[in-house]
């Protein structure tokens, strides 16, 4: 399945009178640059679990990885209904974005090698990684990576104008 563009929508009951949308290739521009996201999984018993990460924005979805015994690893073995969070932490500046989608485990050495490549273009060689037996390697430890198509983004618009904008993608087969 491929997603389409994504149908946008800006909620007038949240957004200020002057607000317009801002359009998908922004809105993904600020995803790519982000440096920090927040993820949300969810533990076995029902309870939420949230931890920062790093991530990858390519061929249209954010990646990330984790070790395998790390709870939201774990966590993701059982459900793997994820939200990922970005902006800024003041509320009258910036633009937050929260990605609701799936995460799929990407397990394609050749694809695991482009993501690597992308991690230390954007990170540095501090996040440089091997690719081996479907996992990134880096010293003695190993880590999965995750993709996560967009099902929904939200965007925040914080300051004036005031916004709140729906991207919702359709997906095809």
């Amino acid at each position: 399945m491929t997603a389409k563009q994504p149908q946008t929508r800006l909620d007038a009951r949240y957004s200020d009178e002057t607000a317009t949308a801002i359009p998908w290739p922004q809105a993904e521009k600020l995803l790519s640059e982000a440096e920090l996201f927040w993820i949300s999984t969810v533990r076995p018993d029902g309870r939420p679990h949230v931890t920062p990460l790093p991530t990858v924005w390519s061929a249209g979805a954010l990646h990330f990885c984790t070790g395998p015994e790390e709870r939201k690893a774990r966590n993701l073995a059982l459900n793997p209904q994820v939200v990922l969070t970005t902006g800024t932490n003041t509320w009258d500046k910036g633009y937050d974005l929260v990605v609701e989608g799936e995460a799929v485990r990407i397990t394609d050495e050749t694809r695991l090698r482009e993501l690597a490549a992308g991690w230390e273009a954007k990170y540095g060689s501090f996040w440089h990684f091997e690719v081996a037996d479907a996992c990134f390697r880096h010293g003695s430890g190993h880590a999965y990576v995750f993709s996560v198509a967009p099902r929904t983004v939200f965007g925040f618009g914080k300051g004036e104008p005031f916004s709140q904008t729906r991207w919702r993608f359709i997906m095809e087969d």
